[in-house]
């Protein structure tokens, strides 16, 4: 085996030119497919990153009526939804790869909160427990957090984050003065932020309004204060933290169907739903994919017209060298010797051509990033791949040649001028 790849290498640099010529479909074809995975990878990995955010790894799961979240300022509370009890959020926190749970009710407000003659229009107004700042990976930027005692003794306190503050106050310091919220004086005690800042990229009017939408703002208090703001209590909303982005829409759906064990609603149509917000890259991957793998499809068939070069390369070899054959055979070499040697030439050519396609399609998956902004994520699965196909390639179109070299007659191959 060694051998014959010492002369398959040998055979190549003798020919140095027509070798290249014969590698370059190969090259072509496998530079082409690694520049289109790269792409693709890239802005699949892109796609996730701004719908779900970086690292960030968050599954809400509220109540549904049919296909839309249910709107408690408009249809009340429903009958047969209880609250989420400490018992029910420790049965969440024990499913697989949930770090970290909370729960928390919310409104989106249009004009009930107010700092002297500033309204917060279009935010949120969310009662939250003591670890929902924990497990939406949120820290304090100023002042402080919500105690233990803010939670038992009802103390109107709240928190802002970095948009309602600036919203309500516009620069100016916001801890320690008292904004209203339906009417009711609340006191401001700290700004959060999120822990790792991020930024989708945003290419178009429709990826506006996608990401745009969450930018309003959020103010936070004590879920024991909620019913002081909203006359009454309501159903929660549950937020958990998973360990990896891949494992969100399975706990997502584990921590719906335990919430909705514990629902005897009059309307069936009521029930919780996990926001699956990877499940919509998915979706969205999936048409991008489906189009690029076309395109894929197209750049194969420069891998077919280079192996038919191998082919048609590989028949002038063993028309250049019948002599050499017939000697090899008249001095006792089997057909299966002859046959091994030209299908390795064949694969150790279609190799080559293969691993500087791979260094051809990284750089020219580097250049488009470069031109057209797009992301790129190099596969080091689909490099190998490509080596290994081009090497398949050129021992199915190296088989006809070698058959051909190893079943010449040693007679006539001797007398072939």
């Amino acid at each position: 085996m060694f051998e014959n790849i010492r002369l398959s290498f040998q055979g190549i640099w003798s020919h140095k030119m027509r070798s290249f010529l014969t590698m370059l479909g190969i090259i072509i074809g496998i530079a082409a497919i690694i520049a289109i995975v790269s792409t693709i990878k890239g802005t699949n990995e892109q796609i996730k990153e701004n719908l779900i955010g970086s690292g960030d790894n968050t599954v809400e799961v509220s109540l549904y009526q049919g296909e839309w979240e249910y709107e408690m300022e408009y249809n009340g509370v429903p009958d047969g939804v209880p609250l989420v009890a400490e018992e029910v959020l420790d049965e969440i926190a024990d499913i697989p790869h949930v770090q970290s749970v909370s729960s928390y009710v919310s409104r989106q407000d249009y004009g009930g909160v107010y700092h002297l003659n500033t309204a917060f229009s279009g935010g949120y107004v969310r009662g939250i427990d003591e670890n929902y700042f924990t497990t939406c990976n949120y820290i304090m930027k100023e002042g402080r957090g919500f105690t233990e005692d803010d939670f038992l003794n009802y103390r109107k306190v709240a928190v802002l984050d970095e948009d309602s503050a600036e919203a309500l106050f516009q620069g100016e310091s916001a801890v320690g003065s008292t904004i209203e919220i339906q009417q009711e004086p609340y006191t401001i005690i700290g700004i959060v932020t999120k822990s790792k800042v991020f930024e989708p990229v945003i290419n178009s009017i429709d990826d506006y309004y996608t990401y745009a939408q969450d930018t309003a703002g959020s103010i936070y208090v004590p879920n024991t204060t909620w019913p002081i703001i909203y006359q009454y209590d309501e159903p929660q909303n549950v937020v958990i933290r998973v360990d990896s982005t891949d494992n969100m829409t399975a706990a997502g759906k584990a921590c719906a169907d335990i919430l909705n064990n514990y629902l005897s609603p009059k309307d069936e149509t009521i029930e919780y739903k996990a926001k699956d917000l990877l499940e919509q890259a998915q979706q969205i991957q999936e048409l991008s994919s489906s189009t690029n793998t076309m395109l894929i499809w197209i750049a194969g068939i420069s891998l077919i017209v280079g192996g038919i070069g191998v082919m048609n390369i590989m028949l002038v070899s063993v028309t250049e060298r019948t002599q050499e054959i017939g000697l090899k055979k008249a001095i006792g070499a089997r057909k299966s010797k002859i046959l091994s040697q030209f299908l390795t030439e064949a694969a150790v050519l279609t190799s080559l051509g293969g691993l500087l396609g791979v260094v051809v399609g990284i750089i020219l998956a580097e250049v488009i990033s470069y031109v057209t902004t797009m992301p790129v994520a190099i596969s080091v699965p689909a490099a190998i791949g490509s080596v290994v196909f081009s090497m398949v390639i050129g021992i199915v179109f190296g088989v006809f040649p070698s058959y051909k070299a190893a079943n010449l007659n040693p007679i006539d191959a001797l007398r072939h001028e």
